[in-house]
């Protein structure tokens, strides 16, 4: 580890253009000193070209490694591996960062010893028009990941900056390719990672025409597998950090894996539907609303079919959200 160095790893798969850009955030960060590990995995376009072009341009900071296709949290932990930062940022290949971001975060962490990971808030580019509502909910402050990351990510991938001993406690990257950085984020807080909230604006998250990985599982089996297998991991990162069954956080969690269940049977996916279904019963109290929904719907599920139970429920919610009311 070389101390103060900031190593930034980038994972990029078929983003030649978007990937410059990324690397030139990196390069006008005010703080030094830096590098740059550019991880290629398994691109088939000029984009593992165009990262050998950006290393050449600056051969004392960027480096370049080329790995077969594996997914984005197998790159990260790939360019982690072989970084020597006292502090990591990692960096999707189609976001920014601010140029004093290294800077605040640094200041941040120093001036809060105990803190792991430092945040702040990221704007969301949509169209080429920057919002100045905090992306995910990189403006809110907490000191700990959970109990809130059972109700949705605090921030992107490119939110946070990390000390090295940190990702020591964290562990490696999960090796899915759906929702790998929730599950990632819920890692930390299982680990009891303290987190400074950094209340400046550091990185801009870009939404583009271009395919998104994080979109996969609406039409790939195996990337919705993926999905399932990252929220029942979250719930189980969650109990490690003691969310405790009844508390508001784990009844909502409940809730989310109960329509998750029924979003596998109506895939056509009963033993995914199972699984989420017995995630959900566990996470429920016993008595609540939601328990007793998990045991009828496994009940119908097992005389008329998982399916046709799923389809049955789809159309429910559809006549009670034309009517104005909240499905029971």
């Amino acid at each position: 580890m070389t101390a103060e160095l900031v190593s930034t790893i980038i994972p990029v798969f078929n983003r030649a253009g978007m990937l410059r850009d990324a690397v030139a955030s990196v390069l006008a960060q005010t703080w030094r000193p830096i590098e740059i590990v550019i991880v290629d995995d398994g691109s088939v376009d000029d984009t593992l070209h165009a990262a050998n072009a950006l290393a050449a341009e600056h051969p004392d900071i960027v480096r370049v490694l080329s790995q077969p296709n594996a997914g984005p949290g197998v790159a990260r932990q790939t360019g982690l591996e072989a970084s020597r930062g006292e502090f990591i940022q990692f960096l999707d290949s189609d976001d920014l960062l601010m140029p004093d971001k290294f800077a605040l975060q640094i200041a941040g962490l120093r001036s809060d010893p105990a803190a792991g990971i430092s945040y702040g808030k990221t704007y969301t580019r949509d169209g080429g028009v920057r919002k100045f509502s905090p992306a995910q909910r990189s403006g809110e402050r907490h000191r700990t990941v959970f109990p809130a990351l059972l109700t949705g990510r605090l921030w992107e991938t490119s939110t946070p900056l990390y000390r090295r001993r940190a990702l020591d406690r964290i562990g490696p990257w999960p090796m899915k390719r759906q929702m790998e950085d929730w599950e990632f984020d819920a890692q930390a807080g299982a680990a009891n990672i303290q987190l400074q909230h950094c209340d400046e604006w550091i990185a801009e998250y870009v939404i583009h025409g271009e395919h998104r990985l994080a979109s996969a599982w609406r039409k790939d089996d195996a990337a919705f597998a993926d999905m399932v297998d990252a929220y029942l991991a979250i719930l189980q990162h969650g109990r490690i950090a003691g969310i405790a069954v009844g508390s508001e956080p784990m009844t909502r969690f409940a809730r989310t894996l109960f329509s998750m269940a029924r979003t596998c049977a109506a895939r056509g996916s009963p033993l995914l539907a199972v699984r989420a279904l017995d995630a959900a019963a566990s996470a429920a109290p016993a008595g609540s609303p939601t328990a007793r929904e998990v045991r009828l719907y496994r009940a119908a599920s097992r005389i008329c079919g998982w399916q046709n139970v799923a389809t049955l429920c789809t159309w429910r919610d559809r006549l009670t959200a034309r009517a104005g009311t909240n499905p029971a």
